[in-house]
């Protein structure tokens, strides 16, 4: 009787419960998070006995996993592994978001997870491989059928054209329930999140603290090349680009500081560029194996697009600089 593990939601978690064990092609833990293999990752490889591995350090092929932990904020990673069949742990409490959220399920995916969550339980009853993910509910196409009989004449014109305009209508409405759909899972809740962040910054008055913390940096050409550097030194990139949430706060503690006049509107352009060095960083190991890179890729090609991030982002934000000019 192999041993099985049960995982449950945490704290304003979503998902689950299901159990995971060994099987004969699935024998490792996945770790695709920054700073080494997280704690979760490593104590399910312990209570089923087989190897946590990093994948920001090797690649590791989607079928081989027992199962995937991530430390995603709601924008792709949460549903990558969902969708190639794996079972998948966030480390963030969140519900399915992003745009691969429609393979998301209760099933194959657990959000909010503290090491408590995770349990050994007494029984070979297990679904470690994951349900295959559900499919895109495809574009409907009106009468794809081709009749036995094709009309002829005007009957036929007609009916065709019929067809054509329905075709090109449900084209239309899909796309439209999917603008709906993002807009209420990702941009609405975004535009709340920097709503209440300004709201705090003024009505507390630490805007004025932080202001006074970052206008050396923000305000200046030298500051902001090492707040970029900041941003990409290798072991921080990973950790910071989760759901993009340090980018957001100082991008917002940025704006309020340039509305109010403290920081020259000159210098928002390579703000931008400055506070986001680190962007893609934690979705690496991910993009490379979505390409199906070899695994001496994945070794050198990880750390060699973080330590490239030291040089590009600098770069970008000397480029800002310069196409700043005459835009204020």
């Amino acid at each position: 009787m192999k041993t099985t593990v049960k995982v449950t939601r945490g704290p304003g978690g979503w998902g689950g419960p299901f159990t995971v064990q060994e099987t004969e092609t699935r024998k490792v833990v996945a770790s695709i998070t920054g700073g080494g293999i997280h704690p979760l990752a490593q104590k399910i490889a312990d209570m089923l006995h087989v190897p946590a591995v990093d994948g920001f350090k090797e690649k590791v092929e989607p079928d081989t996993m027992i199962i995937a932990v991530v430390d995603c904020g709601g924008t792709l990673r949460c549903g990558v592994y969902p969708k190639l069949g794996v079972k998948t742990i966030d480390t963030h409490p969140i519900s399915p978001s992003g745009p691969l959220s429609r393979y998301i399920n209760e099933g194959n995916f657990v959000s909010g997870v503290v090491e408590d969550n995770i349990t050994l339980v007494e029984s070979a009853e297990t679904d470690t491989a994951a349900e295959e993910a559900p499919k895109a509910a495809p574009v409907t196409k009106a009468a794809a059928e081709t009749p036995a009989a094709s009309s002829k004449g005007m009957v036929g014109f007609i009916t065709n054209s019929g067809r054509a305009i329905g075709s090109v209508v449900n084209i239309f409405y899909q796309a439209g329930r999917d603008s709906v759909e993002i807009v209420l899972k990702s941009i609405l809740p975004f535009m709340v999140f920097v709503s209440i962040m300004v709201g705090i910054i003024n009505y507390t008055g630490v805007g004025n603290v932080l202001a006074n913390a970052i206008k050396p940096l923000a305000g200046s050409l030298p500051g902001l090349l090492g707040l970029s550097v900041f941003c990409a030194i290798p072991f921080l990139s990973p950790v910071l680009g989760p759901g993009a949430v340090i980018a957001q706060v100082i991008g917002v503690l940025l704006g309020v500081q340039i509305g109010k006049g403290t920081i020259p509107p000159s210098y928002a352009l390579p703000a931008l560029f400055a506070i986001n060095s680190q962007v893609g960083c934690d979705f690496l190991p991910v993009a490379l194996t979505l390409a199906e890179a070899e695994p001496e890729t994945v070794e050198t090609g990880v750390p060699a697009m973080l330590f490239s991030r030291l040089i590009t982002g600098p770069i970008a934000v000397l480029v800002a600089f310069l196409l700043s000019f005459g835009l204020y």
